[in-house]
């Protein structure tokens, strides 16, 4: 046994070595990101320019979904994003982005319950459980998105918070930002890497590094949060599940934010609600904490921007937070929208049970097939 100690620990402390590391890259890349496409678009009117096909909110929206469903992980996206933001993409074009991010996470839990296909009843169960958080964030996203549109609600709530958090005093916590200077370096080597290139070749090069460094981080990130954590957090989800919304919502959150992925903890669910170990209404608010709990990825990477740049990155990533706490206090908070995306998500399973064709439909249709024709027609 004790031999087996002095193997593991050693093992654990290069595990947790990495997974420190890959934290720190994932702040080097974003601030890659935005020095990058600083760089490449000449300032925030470039960007605008390169954003150009997207100034409709709606197809800002399917951008950000199909992105989240083609690379399967909105931290990923949503920390580009924050990237982006930084280096001069407007607001109204990165809100409906982390919106569409939103959408795009649930097909990972969506793919996994086709693997109980082979059972109508069974993938009834695990379609139904996996499905009701696509509703949820679409529902979300109805709501949200023209309230937005109008009014501004999630953009103006959210950049009083980062003044408030970044403000302009001297005693603000911009003065001790420790973040940047760490990553400073970091950038700095990337951009000398690229520096042969004219200047928005350059920016361009350096936005493609970063995303590659982003996805790599992330995904690994994860890989290894799961081996570190995965077993705590599924104790901690067979503890939580069916103890009320409240233990729900907070342990979705808690278990997401130590794997660092909304879908690892969607995915764990699925096989329980499968096999029937747990109902869809038993596994929805552990679902809505794993919308909040995702958010700290965004919030992460805002931490590698200061100054003005910073306070307007801070605010997207403040936004994901309050877009997801909002739509949870709205919809599950009121027990008439809390229904709907349940009864949904149970009418789509009992259809999708009677005839597969037409579940394979709705996930290539709802996360590729649609949102890519829309955006090939506009632009």
């Amino acid at each position: 046994m004790s031999e087996y100690n002095e193997k593991s620990f050693p093992s654990k402390l290069l595990t947790w070595g990495a997974i420190a590391f890959l934290v720190y890259l994932v702040l080097v890349a974003v601030g890659t990101v935005s020095g990058g496409f600083k760089l490449a678009s000449g300032g925030s009117e470039g960007a605008k320019e390169i954003f150009a096909f997207a100034t409709n909110p709606f197809v800002a929206l399917l951008l950000g979904a199909l992105a989240t469903a083609l690379v399967q992980s909105s931290s990923t996206v949503t920390s580009v994003i924050v990237g982006l933001v930084a280096g001069g993409l407007p607001l109204q074009i990165a809100i409906p982005m982390i919106m569409g991010a939103n959408i795009g996470t649930t097909i990972t839990n969506t793919l996994v319950s086709i693997g109980h296909i082979r059972s109508k009843e069974e993938f009834q169960r695990a379609f139904a459980a996996s499905t009701v958080h696509d509703f949820f964030n679409l529902f979300a996203v109805a709501i949200f998105l023209p309230l937005e549109i109008m009014f501004g609600l999630l953009e103006k709530f959210s950049a009083s918070l980062a003044h408030l958090f970044i403000g302009d005093a001297d005693l603000s916590i911009k003065s001790y930002n420790f973040v940047k200077p760490l990553v400073k370096p970091a950038v700095g080597i990337v951009k000398d890497g690229v520096s042969f290139l004219d200047g928005k070749a350059a920016g361009v090069a350096m936005v493609v590094i970063g995303i590659a460094m982003i996805l790599f981080a992330v995904t690994t990130l994860g890989k290894l949060l799961k081996q570190a954590l995965v077993g705590k957090a599924k104790d901690l989800l067979h503890g939580a599940i069916g103890r009320g919304p409240v233990a729900g919502i907070s342990s979705g959150a808690v278990v997401t934010v130590m794997v660092q992925s909304s879908s690892t903890t969607t995915s764990l669910m699925i096989p329980l609600a499968g096999s029937g170990v747990f109902t869809t209404r038993q596994i929805y608010p552990f679902t809505l904490g794993a919308n909040i709990g995702t958010t700290i990825t965004a919030l992460l990477a805002a931490t590698s921007i200061t100054g003005p740049a910073g306070e307007v990155a801070l605010t997207v990533a403040l936004v994901h937070v309050m877009f997801n706490v909002f739509a949870v206090g709205l919809i599950y908070g009121l027990p008439l929208l809390r229904e709907i995306p349940i009864k949904c998500a149970e009418k789509l399973a009992e259809v999708g049970a009677r005839n597969k064709t037409a579940a394979f439909g709705y996930v290539l249709g709802s996360f590729f097939v649609v949102p890519g024709i829309i955006m090939l027609a506009v632009r």
